[in-house]
């Protein structure tokens, strides 16, 4: 007699993936490139994303000490909070 491997879990097909990028890894950027604008390119240029064309989530890990305008599909609300606190800009891209 077989007995049946019940399947488990579930996969959404809608699910949405984001690559996420945290703030101390912006400040290391800003500090070594000395650069004032972030954008999915950028990541992409320096390794931190596949391409361009991924979806990029900033999210709230460290502290920003420098003056920032970022655009990303995503944002947390502490790393959106931290942004414009450091006097910097968080920009959605839709």
């Amino acid at each position: 007699m077989k007995l049946r491997v019940p399947k488990f879990g579930f996969k959404n097909a809608n699910r949405i993936e984001y690559n996420g990028v945290n703030l101390d890894v912006l400040q290391g950027l800003a500090e070594r490139f000395k650069t004032e604008e972030v954008t999915p390119a950028f990541l992409a240029e320096h390794g931190l994303i596949g391409s361009a064309n991924k979806l990029v989530k900033i999210l709230g890990r460290g502290e920003l000490k420098s003056k920032l305008n970022v655009k990303a599909h995503k944002f947390s609300a502490t790393a959106k909070a931290q942004i414009e606190a450091a006097g910097g800009t968080a920009e959605v891209i839709a």
